[in-house]
């Protein structure tokens, strides 16, 4: 027997009905509501991230902007894109995002030039909350670093100048690799056991103007971008023909830079080195044992050309685990172009001759010539 509905229930059913139809346009528009509360909130989310907010929170490392007279909106949005060197990331994601940014706030014309610190951790709106403010004046200086300084050198002449309070503080900068793991070059040399500094090498001699009030940090900063400057893509791809990583270049145009003084000493020095290389011989060259011995000189005694050192080329085959200098442009190129006719010719040693002459070195192919020219001219060297 089949159940009869009841007429309560049909008015409850019916009521039921006439309640929804009244609330369903209300329940419509709040989960409408919603729902475009929560597409705005992604989009503003997305945009912030992706366009507005910093190019990266965790690096506050501080990077010098020049905003020059006269300069528009563009060209800032491009100044601060490329604030780290073409190709690099910059400050900014994007010069639109900070075009639109600018015209939106109307602060488009609010820009004022002047030199300015950002970093990576800011986002567009702190960015132009700055350079609306514009830079105080402050004092710089400038520094020479010349060719061949060592990192304890750089320290000595920084402290010198008044740069630096206490030397240890820039040379323990020196070996700190988490302050500028961002350079790909420093990151990729890790820690190597034993490496006496790890920023040894990289550390470009020039002529800098720095913030006085700066301090190490800045001016180390300033050296390595420099170094990212002068070796060029060219280098990368000569590195590459040699089966050279960019490490093994500067270690040989460190020594190269400590051996050479004369302009056409540098690409033969370095065919020598490449030739012992190639035969599998100790490079034997004073200037990595004066870097392991922290002294300056021509001549070594026999316990000391044993010191047990990764940086001592008397005693061990191949290159030194590390630069033991700073080298310059000229080094660095002839550790990448050796003179080849003195690798056709097989050139393999190379002493100093007579100092107060000339800073030009003896070149020889054999031992026993070179050993000919030790014994002519090592009565000059003490």
């Amino acid at each position: 027997m089949g159940l009869m509905h009841k007429p309560r229930d049909r008015k409850k059913s019916q009521r039921g009905k006439k309640i929804w139809k009244a609330l369903r346009p209300v329940v419509t528009f709040v989960l409408s509501a919603v729902v475009v509360f929560l597409v705005i909130l992604f989009a503003v989310e997305y945009v912030h991230s992706h366009f507005i907010g910093a190019v990266n929170t965790n690096d506050a490392t501080p990077i010098e902007v020049v905003i020059p007279n006269g300069a528009s909106a563009s060209s800032v949005a491009s100044l601060l894109y490329n604030a780290c060197g073409e190709g690099n990331e910059g400050l900014i994601v994007s010069t639109a995002s900070f075009k639109v940014y600018v015209d939106f706030v109307g602060k488009a014309n609010s820009l004022r030039a002047g030199t300015y610190i950002l970093s990576k951790n800011m986002n567009i709106a702190e960015i132009v909350d700055i350079l609306c403010e514009g830079a105080p004046p402050q004092h710089t200086t400038r520094f020479v670093i010349p060719e061949g300084y060592n990192c304890e050198d750089i320290a000595a002449e920084l402290k010198k100048q008044g740069l630096i309070e206490e030397e240890i503080d820039f040379l323990r900068l020196c070996n700190d690799a988490s302050l500028f793991s961002h350079y790909a070059f420093i990151k990729d040399l890790g820690a190597p056991e034993g490496r006496k500094y790890l920023l040894e090498g990289y550390l470009f001699p020039d002529t800098y103007e720095v913030y006085t009030e700066g301090g190490a940090e800045d001016i180390i900063l300033k050296m390595l971008t420099r170094y990212y400057t002068q070796y060029t893509d060219e280098f990368v791809e000569r590195a590459e023909e040699l089966g050279l990583s960019r490490n093994q270049v500067m270690v040989l145009a460190s020594i190269i830079e400590r051996e050479a003084a004369v302009p056409e000493d540098f690409p033969r020095v370095s065919a020598v080195f490449h030739n012992r290389l190639d035969d599998g011989m100790a490079l034997q060259s004073c200037a990595t044992l004066s870097y392991a011995l922290g002294v300056n000189k021509f001549t070594f005694t026999r316990d000391e050309m044993d010191t047990v050192s990764l940086y001592n080329t008397y005693r061990n085959k191949g290159l030194p685990l590390g630069p033991i200098s700073n080298p310059g442009l000229r080094a660095i190129r002839a550790a990448l172009y050796p003179d080849q006719d003195f690798i056709k010719d097989k050139y393999l040693f190379f002493c100093n001759g007579n100092p107060a002459e000339s800073l030009a070195l003896i070149f020889s192919k054999t031992e026993s010539e070179h050993q000919k020219n030790v014994e002519k001219y090592q009565v000059y060297w003490n």
